[in-house]
């Protein structure tokens, strides 16, 4: 009885540790699950977009180039001249009333040249009336 007696009257303790038995438990039926799942999936083909024939690039464009001193050279054909940001908008579309329509001017600069000199060049074209502006991904010169 004194066995007893000490064991009622003392307190309880709390397991601090996780239950793992439910949680294998739950694990297992998840496994079955995939196990007899599996090898009803069908394997299938993804429709992968495929790349068909670009535009041909232009015969002849117009190339405006930016300096690493931020000075503009404006190159028609084999013509290389020196130009301002003034007056590149009136040579440029000149240039392109004698070339046939939707004729692009490309903007090359020197990879030091800000960004602020290659948007004010772009502004310079589209404020002249020039349709087709490209950025070239080549340093010009």
């Amino acid at each position: 009885m004194p066995a007893m007696a000490s064991r009622g009257g003392g307190r309880r303790r709390t397991i601090n540790e996780i239950n793992m038995v439910p949680f294998i438990d739950v694990m297992l039926v998840l496994l079955i699950i995939f196990m007899v799942t599996a090898p009803m999936l069908t394997p299938s083909a993804i429709n992968v977009p495929s790349v068909g024939k670009g535009a041909k690039p232009p015969k002849s464009f117009g190339q405006v180039i930016i300096q690493k001193d931020g000075s503009l050279q404006l190159k028609t054909g084999d013509a290389e001249r020196p130009i301002t940001l003034q007056g590149l908008g009136a040579a440029a579309k000149a240039w392109q009333a004698t070339q046939p329509p939707d004729t692009p001017i490309l903007i090359s600069a020197d990879k030091t040249v800000t960004y602020e000199s290659v948007v004010k060049a772009m502004d310079a074209l589209q404020r002249a009336g020039v349709q087709r502006v490209g950025l070239s991904v080549k340093s010009g010169g």
